[in-house]
This record gives structure tokens, C-alpha cells and sequence, in this order.
């Protein structure tokens, strides 16, 4: 028992040396857990709405202060005419329009009714139905604080209108979040194990000797994964299309163009994985817990990224998947070009040519 226990306790030295297997037990926990404390929420908060109101009266004034004041919207934009919501819809910076009815007191005064319409971007279907109800809520709310202590009945009705997806289809959500999902799993997995593969096989100095310069095999690592990528990526549109009934709505080059800069964006945050780790255990470890987590969470597929904490809503701006699924969204559901999509598409380009420059850097330095 004395070896057994000497045994023990020798381990116990070695797990407390060995800042991998303490980064695994205790890190790793603690950074799930407050991904999934902060980033999972069915409370709707900071959400971008607009208003459409052409009576400005006292009433809609009202109304208009209690739906901002409950600390669930912001007011990005007072728009003027019917034809800008659309507009404003396909720039994609709000999720709803509240709509006042012209001479809304008047008619209030007059017909002791008057109506709102609340229209709302139904491409993630949950938070649009979220967002009708917390409005209608607050309309139903004034429209009891009116009658309180009034003979004559006044009614509010709220009309719901549901932009890109009026049916409320789940699987016009789902699609696009898998689709980046897969695309960015299948492409940094494959790729962060590349060159950490050729270092274990021994092959590395084959590399360091041959007449190709850092770019050159940097870009060949990840051309063939591009071109098999883009394949897996027309796979998951057909069966979208075809199985699903997903629609189309914008340019299908367009589409895989953005599709051809993500998957090169996400396979060079891959190969700068695979030039920083040791082995392809670890680069795996990095590639599924470093990145893997932090797009299913942080991307805005499962959960609005308006919702989660000012840090959380920082630390999604540096992840690729957030800025693809509005592209996603943009070109198959609600048809708009490069002419709305340029900053999403800056982005990618960006990360794109920072991740390669951090690959060839660090390739050059184990060259040397």
C-alpha cells in the first residue's frame, strides 16, 4: 500500500506540473459555464426596431415611449414612408417595424379604435415571435391604462406581419446555422491537424527543404480542402433546396462566393492552429473546444447576439460564423446583394488574410 499511495501522490505532482491537464480539468469548465450562463437566454434585450409614425400625436408618442422605455428595444431608426421599411429591412440592422395607423388619436377619438402593425424580420422565427409579443404586450398594457377609469371603450388592436418567412418556418433557421456550423467544423478540424500531422510523421523536413516558400505551402495545404469544401457546401444547398424546400431568394454565385471566403477564412484559422500546436491531439483540442463552442454559441445561430452581455457581443465580432450567417440569411432568404452584404464581406476578408499572414509568420519561424 505504501508504493500504492507513493504511486498516487507521485501522479497527484504530475497533473499539478502539467498546465494542459489544469487548463482541461478546471479551465475549460469554468469558460463553458459562463458561455452557456450568459450566452443562453429566452429574454429579449437591445433589440433594433424602427418606427413608422405618421400621425405623431400624443397617443403614438405614448406608446412609442413605454415599447423603448421597457428595456427590451432600441430605436434605430423614425422612418418616414411605407417604402422604407422594406429598405430597412434588407439592410438588416433592425428586427422589427412598429407601424402607427395615420391619424391614429383621431381615429382613436373619433371610431374608439385604432390599430398598430408590428412587422417583424422572420428569418429566425423564435425571436420574431418573441418580439410581436413583447410589443403587442406593451400596446395591450397602455391600451388598459386608458380605459382605467374611462366610460367609453377604447381599443388598441396590434396586426402581425411576418417579413422573408411568413410561416414561421423552423428549418428557415436551422439551414443556414448548420450550414456555417459544418462548413467551419469540417474545415478548421481538417486543416489544424495538416502540418502538426506532417511533424509527427517525420515528413515536416521534407517540407522545410523543398524549394516552396512559406506562402506557397501554406496555400497548398488548404486548396485542396477549399475546392472539397465548396463540394461539401453545394451538397448541403441541394439537399436544402430540394429536401427541405429552402428558398433562393438572391444570387446563387453570390452565394457561393461568400461561401468559397468563409471556408478559405476558416481553413486558415486551421492551418495557424496546426503552426501552433504540438501535436494533433492538441491541435484538435484547440480547433473543437477554442473554436467549435464558441460558434454554436456566440454566432447568433441559436441565440441573439442583441441578448448576451457587452463582452459576449465584443467577443462575437472576431468569430467568422456570426458574419456568415448573415450572409446566409441575406442571399437565401431575403434576396439582397453585395451592396448590403460589403461590410459582413470586409470582415471575412480580413480574417482571411490576418489568419494566412499569422500562418506564414509562424511557418517561417520553425523554417529558421
Amino acid at each position: 500500500m505504501k508504493r500504492f499511495f507513493g504511486f498516487v501522490v507521485k501522479e497527484f505532482y504530475h497533473i499539478s506540473r502539467d498546465r494542459r491537464t489544469l487548463l482541461i480539468l478546471f479551465g475549460i469548465p469554468v469558460i463553458q459555464i459562463l458561455f452557456f450562463g450568459f450566452a443562453i437566454t429566452n429574454e429579449l434585450k437591445n433589440v433594433r426596431i424602427a418606427i413608422l409614425d405618421q400621425s405623431k400625436d400624443v397617443v403614438t408618442d405614448r406608446i412609442t415611449d413605454k415599447i423603448l422605455s421597457s428595456g427590451y428595444f432600441i430605436l434605430e431608426k423614425n422612418l418616414q414612408t411605407n417604402d422604407q421599411v422594406w429598405q430597412t429591412f434588407k439592410e438588416g440592422k433592425v428586427r422589427a417595424v412598429v407601424c402607427f395607423q395615420p391619424q391614429f388619436a383621431k381615429h382613436l377619438e373619433s371610431d374608439k379604435k385604432a390599430s398598430v402593425q408590428i412587422i417583424a424580420d422572420a428569418s429566425d422565427p423564435n425571436t420574431a415571435n418573441m418580439i410581436t409579443t413583447y410589443i403587442s404586450a406593451i400596446v395591450s398594457s397602455y391600451s388598459t391604462e386608458l380605459l382605467n377609469g374611462q366610460q367609453i371603450p377604447y381599443a388598441i388592436s396590434t396586426q402581425v406581419r411576418m417579413f422573408y418567412n411568413p410561416d414561421l418556418k423552423g428549418i428557415f433557421m436551422f439551414v443556414p446555422g448548420v450550414m456555417v456550423l459544418i462548413l467551419m467544423m469540417v474545415s478548421t478540424t481538417l486543416t489544424s491537424i495538416s502540418i502538426t500531422r506532417e511533424k509527427e510523421m517525420g515528413t515536416m523536413e521534407v517540407l522545410m527543404v523543398s524549394p516552396l516558400n512559406a506562402l506557397s505551402v501554406i496555400v497548398g495545404k488548404v486548396t485542396p480542402y477549399l475546392f472539397l469544401s465548396l463540394i461539401n457546401c453545394a451538397s448541403i444547398v441541394l439537399l436544402s433546396v430540394y429536401v427541405f424546400g429552402m428558398p433562393i431568394q438572391g444570387s446563387i454565385v453570390l452565394l457561393f462566393a461568400e461561401a468559397a471566403l468563409f471556408i478559405f477564412a476558416a481553413l486558415a484559422i486551421g492551418i495557424y492552429i496546426s503552426t501552433i500546436a504540438n501535436s494533433q491531439q492538441s491541435a484538435m483540442l484547440i480547433s473543437n473546444l477554442g473554436l467549435n463552442l464558441p460558434t454554436i454559441m456566440l454566432s447568433g445561430y441559436m441565440f441573439p447576439v442583441s441578448s448576451m452581455p457587452l463582452p459576449l457581443r465584443w467577443l462575437s465580432n472576431v468569430v467568422p460564423a456570426r458574419w456568415f450567417i448573415t450572409i446566409v440569411k441575406g442571399i437565401m432568404l431575403k434576396g439582397v446583394g453585395i451592396e448590403y452584404l460589403w461590410k459582413e464581406t470586409l470582415v471575412l476578408i480580413f480574417m482571411a488574410v490576418f489568419f494566412t499572414f499569422l500562418s506564414v509568420r509562424n511557418y517561417k519561424v520553425r523554417m529558421e
